[in-house]
This record gives structure tokens, sequence and C-alpha cells, in this order.
């Protein structure tokens, strides 16, 4: 005969008792974890990078547990929107475009977009971007998309999800250019190095803020203050010492300055 095992009624509350839910203030801030060293999954799968810290020191700064969600770049203005997030701390250009739906801090980030030539591409400076039938590639929802919507209509353009597809489709000379930021440009450089080149020289200069939703002046107002803060503390310095040495370098190498200023 089989016998069977009855685990006691436990009255509701005692139930209850190990489900509490965690009632401490958050700061829910979005980002996008594929963009080393900004923000990536390390090698045990942790968030981690520039950006990872700096949402770490803001919410610690502002007496609030971080709480981290991860979204497609092209969608994350939409969470913030939304209400699922606070704000959006993932290297996101403060466009007028953007300005349109949402806020932004004052900048913590100085950097520009460049491009990403297959090696036999007939460009050699931001002006031949100019010429007829460039084969141009961009990451969706980037300001090297909409510079290229903007400003260069005889280009063919192609948009794809992931910036390393990119990258790749310029190497198999599938595209004549792709259009990203001057660091990402020379990352993806050195991993093909034998059928692309890096051209650094800014096409236009941008900066990177922190999202916040329209209207939440009291929350700007707030990472502002901490930005200034960070800053003036040399805590930017460290997270370049940190992850941030080889570019550093590169830009030093080229005269041109440091991304935090």
């Amino acid at each position: 005969m089989n016998r069977r095992h009855f685990l006691p009624i436990l009255p509701a509350a005692a139930l209850l008792a190990g489900c509490k839910q965690d009632t401490t203030p958050k700061l829910k801030v979005g980002m996008e974890a594929s963009y080393p060293p900004f923000e990536f999954k390390n090698e045990n799968g942790e968030l981690d990078g520039v950006d990872v810290r700096i949402a770490e020191a803001l919410a610690a700064h502002l007496g609030l547990k971080l709480e981290i969600s991860e979204y497609a770049f092209a969608g994350i203005i939409d969470a913030l929107k939304g209400n699922q997030i606070d704000c959006i701390i993932s290297a996101m250009t403060a466009t007028d475009e953007r300005r349109k739906s949402i806020d932004f801090s004052d900048a913590y980030v100085f950097t520009a977009i460049a491009m990403l030539v297959h090696k036999d591409a007939p460009l050699q400076s931001p002006e031949d971007l100019k010429k007829p039938g460039l084969r141009i590639v961009a990451k969706v929802g980037t300001t090297g998309e909409s510079y290229t919507r903007e400003h260069l209509p005889q280009a063919k353009l192609r948009v794809l999800d992931e910036e390393g597809n990119c990258a790749g489709e310029v190497s198999k000379n599938l595209a004549d250019v792709f259009i990203y930021d001057q660091l990402s440009i020379y990352g993806h450089w050195e991993k093909h190095k034998e059928t692309t080149r890096a051209i650094l020289t800014p096409i236009r200069e941008e900066y990177w803020a922190v999202g916040i939703k329209k209207g939440n002046d009291a929350l700007r107002a707030k990472v502002n203050a901490f930005i200034k803060d960070f800053r003036d503390k040399g805590e930017l310095t460290k997270l370049a010492d940190r992850y941030l040495v080889k570019e550093r370098k590169l830009l030093e190498g080229m005269g041109a300055p440091f991304i935090f200023r």
C-alpha cells in the first residue's frame, strides 16, 4: 500500500510571512547591456561597466536601492515613458529629437560619431559621405541612424539590431560604412583590421546624459547635482582608470580631449 504524507495546514499569515515583498524605495534604471566597456555582462554573467558603476553611485547618492532592467536600445525610451523605469543610463546621446519625448541631465560623457569603412571604400573624411549611392549601415535607434536619415538622404541605408552585425556588413563589403561612436568604431576596427579602416575624425560631436521622464524636474536636479559631485570628486577619472585605459591612450594619440571633462 502506498502511504501518502500530508503537510500540515498552516495559517495564511504564516504562509505569507516568508513571501514579504521588498518595499525598500528603489531607483529603477534602464540600460542595454551590450555596449562594453560602458554596459556589458562580465565572465560571471553579472552586469558590469562604467554606466553600471555610475548607476550604483547615483542610487547610493539618492539613498535608494538600485534596480537595473535590461531593454533593447530601440525600446528603452518607451520603457521610461511608460513608467517602467525612473531613468536611462545607457550611453545615450542627448539629441534634439529625443528631447521631444524625454528630458536629459547634464552631460557626463563627451564623444562624437565616426565611421568604420571597408578598406576599398572611396572614403577618407566625413565630407566623402555626401557621395551618392554609398551603402551605409547603422544600429537601430542610434544617432548613426538618425544622422544618416537627416543628412545623407542620397545614401542606401540599412538598419540592424546589433552593432557587431553592422561592423560585419562592412567587413564583408556588404556595406561601405558603419556610422557609430568613435570608441566603438575603433574597437570594431581592431576586430576587422584586414578588411576595414577606422576614420575617427568626428562626423558630429555629441554628449551622453541620463534620460529622465518629461517634467520630472526634481529627479533631474538631483541627478545633475550627483554628476557634478561625482566629477568633482574624481570618480569619473577612477572609472577611466578601471575601464578606459586603452581608449584614453587612443584619444590622446589623436590629440583629442578625453570623454570625461
